[in-house]
């Protein structure tokens, strides 16, 4: 089975703006805007929990980890005998 993430609703045609609009429509905009809010509020909360997750990011950088840390390495080695020499 394909699990795919949660997708939002699509937005609903809001009544927003037209004149005359009575006081049900209105609190109907304000209550469905507050829910599209909540539903977007935790999506991006997941997300930024999945993005900040250092050890996830870990296992799935791992090789260029690796190979910065070595790169890393050789520089500083050389930076080190460069001074020895002096």
């Amino acid at each position: 089975m394909n699990a795919q993430p949660a997708q939002p609703e699509p937005a609903r045609p809001s009544t927003a703006g037209l004149p005359g609009r009575s006081a049900a429509e209105i609190r109907r905009d304000i209550d469905l805007q507050r829910r599209d809010l909540g539903s977007s509020v935790e999506l991006l909360r997941g997300r930024v929990a999945e993005l900040t997750d250092w050890r996830r990011q870990v296992r799935e950088h791992r090789s260029q980890l690796i190979a910065g840390a070595a790169v890393a390495g050789f520089a500083l080695g050389g930076l080190m005998m460069l001074r020895r020499r002096r």
